[in-house]
């Protein structure tokens, strides 16, 4: 079987490639070609990630040690979405789809040999691909085509989902898992600290759990605002309000029985700890910027806390498509801001501040 294809004999195209910290250009590259069951698709959209933004500040968890986990020159971007643009011999059936579906991958590119990959658990796979963090195996989004490898997870998007929602299906993924690991009951005073675009997303996914209340922290009133709307009992502002005396007003003095962080700021993590009851769920999320210092008695000695991490969105692309589909989630309030891969240096200046809540690089038609 040859390869199938759109009309499309452009060999080059527009990409922002990172070639260190703060050193990210928009470049004419060569357009990819599909391999044997591989897909290529044309990009609709790609949002900025909060990692996206630690990675080109140079964050030691991207950048640190002598082998860093990035592997520049990469093309950036793991929150995309497109439509099937060349088909490599076998790719449709291996993948189940036909040139011109919209379609999304999961950030992850498992490698399908670990002994993480064979037993399912697949999102923790030891070689780690991520879309847009190594260069030739996983180049990312924000480019007017991609290639999608034989490992790569690829699910199709409904007609009727908006280029917004769209957009949202990975990170709505990760906010799902976040929010399951927290394995919310139906008498839970639950507190997500952090209304970002995750925040705010797994506030309307805790809210489709009901639990007993529902709390969301954060600094940015307008952000609370948006909470609130999502479902949100109570909302609280670390700058005018006393936290903890609220939590414990809630609570008859115990404290929440989840917080899920999601911050990423190691004030967050603290203010969790005395936050939570004892034998309280605490749910970490957040990729950080800089070390968190806390008193791990508290953990074992104080409060015997299950402390869980959350990472990526396994199993849960197919549910952030369906609550979508259906109208349960929304995108509206969230994608804030959208830009042509050519303005580049003011999406990502605008996605570092408090001025958007989700920045889309959309390249142009």
């Amino acid at each position: 079987m040859t390869n199938q294809s759109t009309s499309s004999d452009q060999q080059n195209m527009t990409a922002i490639v990172c070639h260190a910290p703060k050193d990210y250009r928009v470049e004419q590259v060569a357009k990819p070609r599909a391999g044997a069951h591989e897909l290529v698709i044309r990009i609709a959209a790609c949002g900025i990630c909060a990692s996206d933004c630690k990675c080109h500040s140079g964050a030691k968890m991207f950048w640190g040690g002598p082998s860093p986990w990035v592997k520049a020159p990469v093309i950036p971007g793991h929150e995309f979405f497109g439509f099937v643009q060349e088909l490599g011999d076998g790719a449709a059936e291996h993948f189940g789809v036909k040139v011109g579906d919209r379609v999304i991958a999961e950030q992850i590119v498992p490698c399908a040999k670990c002994r993480y990959c064979k037993s399912g658990q697949y999102w923790m796979c030891e070689v780690h691909n991520i879309f847009g963090f190594q260069r030739e195996v996983a180049d990312g989004g924000m480019a007017e085509y991609m290639r999608i490898p034989p490992t790569a997870i690829v699910h199709k998007i409904p007609d009727g989902i908006s280029l917004e929602d769209a957009a949202i299906i990975e990170p709505l993924a990760c906010a799902i898992h976040t929010v399951n690991r927290g394995e919310l009951q139906l008498d839970d005073v639950v507190v997500i600290a952090g209304a970002g675009p995750l925040g705010l997303m797994m506030t309307q996914v805790a809210h489709l759990k009901t639990p007993k209340k529902l709390v969301v922290i954060d600094l940015v009133e307008e952000r609370l605002a948006l909470a609130r709307e999502y479902g949100a009992d109570v909302t609280i502002n670390p700058k005018t309000d006393d936290a903890l005396a609220i939590i414990h007003s809630l609570t008859d003095g115990y404290g929440c029985d989840v917080y899920i962080e999601t911050t990423g700021a190691p004030i967050g993590v603290n203010q969790g700890m005395d936050l939570i009851r004892k034998l309280g769920r605490f749910v970490e999320f957040s990729v950080f910027g800089a070390d968190t210092t806390l008193d791990w008695s508290v953990i074992g000695d104080r409060k015997e806390l299950d402390v869980r991490g959350a990472h990526l969105g396994p199993y849960c692309y197919p549910i952030a498509i369906d609550l979508l589909a259906r109208g349960l989630v929304t995108s509206k309030g969230i994608v804030t801001h959208g830009f042509s891969l050519e303005e580049w240096d003011e999406a990502i200046k605008i996605a570092n501040s408090l001025d958007s809540i989700k920045v889309l690089m959309k390249p142009r038609a």
